[in-house]
């Protein structure tokens, strides 16, 4: 019940987030910063459970000022990112122990594009010309997946996915995933072309692709997602904790719950760079 209700108001806030008109982009980069930070406030804890202990201010900050950096020059993400990674080097340097340097300064600059990097891609993504529908679709892909993974894993699961990260996912519910994202990607064409809803001027569109373009997309987004949460959990093994975190009841922490994004977002990014040069 926690795990439905904590879904039933995290949901409305992010589609609202989503749907807001283009003059209010800052809201939506703003709120993805802060999930990125609070993401990689918890990855660094689960770090500390290893022989690291890497600078937490100094990878939110640096996580803030990549960002607001790649929000004024969007151009230069690449530039932006690897001098970062260079300054926490720097600081791990001169302020970590001789001993502690290396797992110090590895972690940092890993939180750093763990949360970061793949995490500045929602709002690459939502600026794009159809960027809200874009966002949703990545959303319901990765939702719908999850929903289906879990559910047909319970009922017709027997084949283990990865025992030895996590135990309870198997191929049956890894398949009905990649089906249930496809799914939900078809009742989405299928939406905007019956709804000409829209809000703020911007309309759920999907038209400018042809249709099995986008249900090839909802599948490669959802094995990136699948992979993404697989990752995250071999994270938390090492570690030696279940979840990330307990800041959203039902669900663990923002990793818990992001874990899958981290990938399927930067995954469909790229994929959609790839096929406009081609």
């Amino acid at each position: 019940m926690k795990r439905v209700l904590t879904a039933f108001v995290l949901i409305p806030i992010v589609l609202f987030l989503v749907f807001l008109g283009p003059r209010w982009q800052w809201i939506f980069t703003l709120v993805t910063a802060l999930v990125a930070c609070l993401a990689a406030w918890e990855f660094l804890t689960l770090a500390r459970q290893t022989a690291a202990k890497p600078p937490r201010i100094i990878v939110l900050a640096a996580i803030v000022a990549f960002f607001a950096a790649n929000y004024q020059w969007p151009d230069q993400l690449a530039a932006i990112g690897g001098s970062l990674c260079l300054l926490l080097l720097v600081y791990c340097t001169f302020t970590s122990p001789v001993s502690r340097v290396l797992p110090d300064a590895t972690s940092a600059i890993f939180a750093l594009v763990y949360t970061g990097f793949t995490l500045v891609t929602l709002p690459a993504l939502h600026e794009q010309a159809n960027g809200p529908s874009l966002v949703v679709f990545l959303l319901c892909a990765v939702w719908a997946g999850d929903i289906a993974a879990l559910y047909a894993g319970r009922l017709f699961g027997r084949h283990k996915l990865a025992p030895s990260i996590s135990p309870g996912k198997t191929w049956e519910g890894a398949v009905a995933s990649i089906l249930g994202s496809i799914a939900v990607a078809a009742a989405l064409l299928a939406i905007s072309r019956h709804l000409a809803t829209s809000w703020n001027s911007v309309a759920l569109s999907y038209q400018d692709e042809i249709w099995w373009y986008w249900l090839i997309l909802a599948a490669i987004v959802n094995v990136a997602a699948q992979v993404g949460d697989l990752a995250e959990s071999a994270l938390k093994r090492s570690a030696g904790v279940k979840d990330s975190g307990t800041l959203l009841p039902g669900h663990g922490g923002v990793l818990d719950r992001i874990d899958a994004l981290l990938l399927a977002a930067p995954v469909l990014w790229y994929a959609q760079i790839i096929h406009q040069h081609f």
